[in-house]
């Protein structure tokens, strides 16, 4: 039960990182909204991580166009993912009261 209820709260912050993401950089991150979103401290960084495969969401290449890009949807899930919700407090009642 315990595991469902996580699942669901995993759920709601999805779609509310993924409302975010859309918000201010679209559907598609490249780039310094990639960086920034996945939390790599330079570009460097996230370069010399996608060379090694580190990179923990899906990448893709677009047709006549330079770099590799990643869904929003696809950061917004890994991003929950990672987080704990019920480690903070105030993260929880928001999501819990919407």
């Amino acid at each position: 039960m315990a595991r469902i209820k996580k699942r669901s709260t995993e759920n709601q912050l999805a779609r509310r990182l993924e409302s975010s993401l859309l918000e201010q950089f679209g559907p598609v991150l490249t780039g310094d909204s990639l960086r920034r979103a996945l939390g790599y401290p330079s570009m460097n960084a996230l370069r010399q991580a996608a060379m090694r495969g580190n990179i923990p969401v899906p990448l893709f290449k677009l047709e006549n166009r330079r770099g590799r890009f990643a869904l929003a949807i696809d950061v917004a899930r890994w991003l929950a993912e990672q987080c704990d919700p019920e480690s903070h407090e105030e993260l929880q009642k928001d999501l819990e009261t919407n």
